[in-house]
């Protein structure tokens, strides 16, 4: 594997780990949402990764002893489809005819803990660019001497 296709791939984990980041703050920052634009109680969102892939079999295989992978990319964002919470507040402006109130399905604590293993997983792909840019300088510097 080249120099560059390591950063390469650790800049493509801190891409899709920053959308996640970014995906799990969004979810915080809703939990008490009843109602959106559409009137919808809003709904959990989760990023799906996937492996890049070489786009055709023949460069995957020229490539198969240079690259073990070309990276991680975000597929796309999803609704978490389960029921939201329902609380009985009879004076909320989004109660039900029985007082209930449903609020979204997302749990603060499941949020935190995501957010802390993006966090680390950010920090680790942080951790290899960081490795990786001192084995290149310090190959630089074989010859100086």
């Amino acid at each position: 594997m080249s120099v560059f296709g390591a950063m390469d791939m650790s800049a493509t984990g801190m891409t899709a780990q920053q959308t996640r980041m970014d995906t799990i703050a969004g979810n915080i920052a809703n939990v008490n949402t009843t109602r959106d634009k559409n009137g919808n109680v809003y709904k959990r969102k989760t990023v799906l990764f996937e492996e890049k892939s070489y786009p055709t079999f023949d460069e995957s295989l020229s490539l198969a002893n240079v690259h073990i992978g070309k990276g991680v990319k975000v597929t796309r964002i999803v609704e978490d489809e389960s029921q939201g919470n329902m609380v009985y507040d009879p004076s909320h402006p989004d109660a039900n005819e029985d007082g209930y109130v449903t609020y979204p399905n997302v749990n603060t604590v499941t949020e935190m803990t995501n957010m802390i293993d993006a966090t680390r997983a950010y920090e680790a792909n942080v951790t290899v660019l960081n490795s990786t840019k001192g084995m290149a300088l310090k190959a630089l510097n074989i010859g100086q001497s």
